[in-house]
């Protein structure tokens, strides 16, 4: 059975400790989850999320259905054994796709009509269609379908679309049955207009989900207009429900939605920069292929103490980009997920023993984000 436990809410600020229980184990919020949207967070064994303290990560419904089908992974006996993760999952309902493939794709009232990316056929995702899927994915935490809005909209635009959202997470909540398994988060929209974020976590808190995200944000608006919406729209959530900011991913953004009264954020941000020789670090990024790193023969990260900092160089990992070795990806997508999950640990910490604020005053000194 899902429950969501409140342990502490800062002295400083909105920020909160909490728990939540799942069939597949229990997550200490505020937590950064990590994505794997093909049933696998890239270049990543199971085993050794674990052993990066991984406590929940990410499928995404929209691709699952497209490749490798539902067929095939209800006849594995669902997602966990499908990818061999045995702890908690949280699918996302392919809304983000309609806002990220908003070119091939159609909405209606009935749902959304999407030509693939894989071979141009024609899909179909309605609220029932969406829980179907992840009823038989069988996901610990499961989306609402909606429609991220994109920045800039119009008042107009956003306010049809966060109705039809509603309407949509009312189906999804009418045809999901499996509630002792699996958990329906519903998603407040509204865009950057705090007027609609209102109405949507109003309409929405009466159909009463166990959890609440926070969809539309970090969708090209400035910062500091996503930090006042989110910080208007927490204040509209429960507080006795995890909430969940989808789609962040930096170090700043992630204090940002802590600081604000977030308990769950998610990106593929860390996977995807390392593919691109980016990695995160105490002093911040160093992109390791660059030349400048040919003769370096210190750690990534002096201060870190992940399997990658303790056992290679940053010329060794700049040799291995500079020749394509896929080892270098995999070594620099270890090290942003340790330094994720890592910074999550040290910030609930932080919450902990009063001096959240103090740590992330430290903390962007060091990175350079005062700069």
């Amino acid at each position: 059975m899902f429950q969501f436990e409140l342990l502490k809410e800062s002295k400083e600020c909105k920020a909160r400790l909490g728990k939540i229980k799942t069939n597949h184990g229990e997550i200490e919020t505020p937590i950064f989850m990590p994505v794997g949207t093909r049933a696998t967070v890239k270049t990543m064994t199971p085993e050794e999320l674990k052993d990066l303290k991984a406590q929940i990560i990410l499928s995404n419904t929209y691709h699952l259905f497209l490749k490798p089908g539902t067929d095939i992974i209800e006849k594995a006996g669902g997602l966990h054994k499908f990818m061999n993760w045995d702890r908690p999952i949280l699918t996302d309902s392919g809304g983000f796709q309609v806002f990220s493939l908003r070119n091939n794709r159609k909405i209606t009232e009935e749902g959304v009509e999407f030509r693939s990316h894989i071979d141009g056929s024609k899909k179909f995702l309605s609220p029932e269609k969406s829980m179907e899927i992840q009823n038989i994915l069988g996901s610990d935490i499961m989306m609402a379908f909606d429609e991220c809005a994109p920045y800039p909209a119009s008042h107009d635009y956003v306010e049809h679309s966060m109705h039809r959202t509603t309407r949509w997470a009312k189906r999804c909540k009418d045809y999901h049955t499996n509630t002792d398994n699996q958990a329906l988060f519903g998603i407040i929209q509204g865009g950057m207009y705090k007027d609609l974020r209102e109405v949507s976590a109003k309409d929405l808190i009466e159909l009463d989900f166990p959890g609440y995200a926070v969809g539309g944000l970090s969708v090209g608006e400035p910062k500091d207009l996503m930090v006042e919406i989110l910080d208007y729209t927490t204040d509209l959530m429960p507080k006795d429900k995890p909430r969940y900011l989808m789609g962040v991913g930096t170090p700043d953004y992630l204090f940002e939605a802590v600081e604000h009264g977030i308990d769950m954020a998610d990106c593929v941000l860390p996977t995807r920069i390392a593919r691109n020789g980016t990695c995160m670090t105490s002093r911040g990024k160093v992109v390791v292929k660059n030349a400048k790193y040919k003769e370096d023969f210190t750690p990534l990260d002096p201060e870190c103490d992940c399997y990658v900092c303790k056992n290679y160089t940053r010329a060794y990992m700049r040799h291995l980009f500079n020749v394509d070795e896929i080892l270098g990806l995999r070594l620099a997508s270890i090290h942003n997920l340790h330094f994720l999950i890592n910074l999550m640990e040290n910030i609930r910490e932080a919450i902990k023993n009063d001096c959240f604020l103090e740590f992330k005053d430290d903390f962007y000194k060091k990175y350079g984000y005062n700069d």
